[in-house]
């Protein structure tokens, strides 16, 4: 057992340090504010061999290790919070469900403009009545008679919504979960329609998806009947990106609460000179370093590329909960300052209370670690509703 990088991580490490300090830093607060995909920053980090980390090289990517990407990212996230969300698009989101699962053909068509930060792949799995119970979905795809599907329904919350060319679609082509699949989807399609852009708490914007018959060409299922465990295997690498930047946000947040007790002085002393700040920052700082450990051991326990369903669900919840605490944490310590859209400090704390939803809430984290504690499945639907 060994908790230091390797030389070369350790070089890999501080070169996306370098980058991240040196091209994104600058501009980061402006950013941060900036309701659109940080294309610029997706641009710069293709430019530097961070889009694709652990894809295939034959694919476009670079062959890494999925504890690469997590380095990457974190690394991107302490000086750019959100610029971090170009390296989560091309390493760790629905990007790595699309390299897993697609057909030569369309790797050709979409992979190259995704990797080089020249578009960004939009994720279609929440419905009005499919959040975290997302198995519930309705959205159908009917066959058309010549090969292709016809696709019904609708999505809300979907990633990207506003700035996304192609949309992966969560589907039913039957009944039950074994009639869950996937199928491409193009802005301007005939029938595919969105609503008015709506904001979140943490100023990015989305908005709902509409599917009118919209026809899907054969060449544009993912994966047909049957594909949704697979799909949500892959899934589990999203939410070691949505951890890895939960945690990073916090540690931001933190250096810079830290740097402001040292040098604001109240009543004639420093503020890190009293106890209650003092102990403000030992809690934090466990809860942080904690959370690294549970994030590294998920990311090198990876089998093929996937992380385990259990290790991932233990680093998602404590990484969202250590970053959001940290940041709330650092905005009081803070005051004014610390809640002043002038700093990054209140958008990591805004944008980290999203990750405790996003991707599998907490309470949807907690159910996984208790069915892997007890080896049980414990299903959440009443009885008469799972024979339905």
């Amino acid at each position: 057992m060994d908790f230091t990088f390797t030389e070369e991580q350790e070089l890999f490490k501080d070169s996306v340090r370098r980058f991240a300090e040196d091209r994104l830093a600058p501009d980061a607060l402006a950013r941060a504010h900036r309701p659109g995909f940080p294309f610029d920053v997706a641009k710069a980090c293709a430019a530097q061999g961070l889009m694709g980390i652990t894809l295939p090289e034959a694919d476009g990517g670079h062959g890494g290790s999925l504890m690469d990407a997590v380095i990457a990212i974190e690394q991107v996230a302490l000086a750019d919070p959100r610029g971090a969300d170009a390296v989560q698009q091309g390493n760790f989101g629905s990007i790595r469900t699309f390299a897993e699962y697609a057909s030569p053909q369309q790797k050709e068509r979409f992979l190259p403009q995704l990797l080089a930060g020249e578009a960004v792949l939009g994720l279609g799995m929440s419905e009005a009545d499919a959040g975290s119970a997302v198995t519930d979905l309705k959205t159908r795809a009917e066959p058309d008679g010549d090969g292709g599907y016809r696709i019904t329904g609708g999505k809300v919350f979907t990633s990207h919504s506003c700035e996304a060319n192609v949309f992966l679609i969560y589907v039913r082509f039957g009944p039950g979960v074994g009639g869950i699949g996937s199928v491409l989807m193009e802005r301007g399609q005939e029938g595919f329609s969105f609503g008015k852009p709506t904001a979140y708490t943490n100023g990015e914007e989305w908005c709902a998806l509409h599917f009118d018959g919209v026809r899907i060409e054969p060449h544009n299922v993912l994966l047909g009947p049957g594909g949704f465990k697979r799909q949500i295997a892959g899934f589990n690498a999203e939410r070691i990106g949505n951890a890895a930047r939960a945690r990073s946000l916090g540690q931001y947040a933190f250096e810079a609460a830290r740097e402001h007790a040292q040098t604001r002085t109240q009543f004639g002393r420093p503020l890190c000179e009293f106890q209650g700040l003092q102990w403000k920052f030992a809690d934090m700082l466990v809860a942080l370093e904690a959370a690294q450990l549970l994030l590294y051991r998920a990311a090198v326990k990876a089998d093929q590329g996937l992380p385990s369903a259990q290790d991932t669900a233990l680093a998602k919840l404590m990484c969202n909960r250590a970053g959001f605490d940290a940041a709330n944490e650092a905005v009081q310590i803070m005051g004014g300052t610390g809640y002043s859209t002038e700093h990054l400090v209140e958008y990591c704390f805004r944008k980290s209370r999203g990750w405790l939803i996003a991707g599998g809430s907490a309470e949807m984290m907690r159910n996984r670690i208790a069915e892997g504690i007890f080896e049980a499945r414990f299903p959440q639907r009443l009885p008469e509703a799972r024979t339905a």
